[in-house]
């Protein structure tokens, strides 16, 4: 969240920020009662520094008349005390609530506007494949070469799961390989994560556990949230700590599973695997000075680059807009690959996202650093994606077919997987 003085002393920065990401909000509310607490805090302090007055009085020699006098007013205050911690508990839940629908401040040169075309496309690497004949999408392919199940996924877990099979399989495995040696080739810490989190971390990242918005999938009663990025259990990996400025960066690549409601999300371009209710990922996190995380925000873009390229992907890399970044990003990059079976003539989809949410989940995760003897800050955290399996699956399908129907495999993946061609079932 953002700094709840900042707030009140830039009520008209904050209201516009909120306006250029559609976020609707009520700055004067949260300042009311962000002044109303901080009233009700002086008021509890006072009444407590009576009290501790008022007992050291009582020990003292008095007289009866003076003696009665401490103990009625200590009556009164013991009174007022409760009363007030009730208000305040009130008033701290209702501004926490509204305070945390503040979303981040926007980067100056983040394009402003709402859906894909407010996006601004930075550059496009490599060329899409052509083939003399007609394309097929990820599904039609990996259905005829026996790689995905989706009828008897949909009867046993649901609509949007799937079963891989057969060489998709150690295709998946072959992808969490190759994103964790170029991490760990990059300085990151490999980490294996848990996939359930606690409310409290679902929100402290920035994600809605619970309500109609929510795409996080609860458990029953108070026992947590099926993560839907390692995001989400890597950044609160260093939670509620002080590091010492010597340890930053912190760089970790976690590999979890991921499980999103994805409620209405429907379409031609939703279909089979690009969008899933469960698939698994490699995640970049970076704990880092302020100072540091925009540097770092462009070296993790080009660490996606590097795996996507790797791949033998074309690929373009979009600034997304002010309407379409997530309360907790302050600049958020997409890589968008092509995809020939996508639409009638082949379109770009999203594959990785980086973002730079600068100390706005590090102040809800209490999250800081100590330059030598100096006040403890906030570190920056940024996130991006190594590789989203079942997205890299609907890439490698779609741009490696062949002709006869068999799918073509990236030689960097060859070394992991063991095999070049996925052919025909005889």
């Amino acid at each position: 969240m953002l700094d709840l003085k900042f707030i009140r002393d830039n009520q008209d920065l904050v209201q516009r920020n909120a306006e250029l990401r559609n976020v609707q909000i009520d700055i004067p509310e949260i300042v009311d009662l962000y002044d109303r607490r901080n009233a009700l805090l002086s008021d509890l302090e006072s009444l407590r520094s009576r009290r501790n007055d008022n007992a050291r009085q009582m020990k003292q020699k008095l007289s009866d008349e003076d003696r009665s006098t401490l103990i009625q007013e200590g009556k009164l205050i013991k009174e007022e005390i409760p009363s007030l911690e009730s208000a305040l508990k009130s008033i701290e839940e209702r501004l926490s609530e509204k305070a945390e629908a503040v979303p981040n401040l926007t980067h100056p040169d983040v394009p402003v506007g709402s859906g894909e075309d407010s996006n601004k496309v930075i550059k496009f690497v490599g060329t899409p494949p052509k083939f003399d004949f007609p394309a097929k999408d990820h599904l039609e392919l990996g259905l005829a070469l026996d790689l995905l199940d989706f009828d008897r996924a949909a009867q046993v877990s649901g609509a949007k799961f799937y079963y891989l099979k057969n060489e998709a399989v150690f295709l998946e495995l072959a992808l969490i390989r190759y994103a964790m040696d170029t991490l760990q080739a990059e300085g990151f810490t490999p980490m294996i994560t848990p996939d359930i989190a606690r409310e409290e971390i679902v929100s402290g990242i920035g994600f809605s556990p619970r309500g109609p918005e929510s795409n996080i999938y609860t458990l029953e009663g108070n026992e947590g949230c099926l993560v839907g990025t390692a995001e989400i259990t890597l950044g609160a990996y260093v939670g509620n700590r002080i590091v010492s400025t010597d340890e930053l960066p912190i760089k970790l690549a976690g590999f979890s599973h991921c499980f999103r409601r994805e409620a209405g999300a429907a379409g031609q371009f939703s279909k089979g695997l690009y969008r899933v209710h469960q698939f698994s990922k490699v995640e970049m996190f970076v704990y880092t000075k302020p100072d540091d995380s925009e540097a770092m925000l462009e070296t993790l873009l080009s660490i996606e680059e590097q795996i996507a390229r790797g791949l033998g992907l074309a690929y373009r890399v979009v600034d997304t807009c002010t309407g379409d970044l997530g309360g907790p990003a302050y600049r958020k990059y997409d890589i968008e690959a092509w995809m020939p079976g996508r639409g009638s003539d082949g379109e770009y989809g999203e594959i990785t996202s980086t973002s730079n949410c600068t100390d706005y989940q590090a102040r809800r995760l209490g999250t800081r650093y100590r330059e030598g003897d100096t006040k403890p800050s906030y570190v920056h955290m940024l996130n991006g994606t190594a590789i989203a399996v079942s997205r890299a699956l609907v890439c490698i399908f779609e741009n490696g077919q062949q002709e006869d129907g068999s799918i073509r495999i990236p030689a960097a993946l060859v070394p992991y997987c063991g095999f070049e061609l996925i052919a025909p079932r005889t």
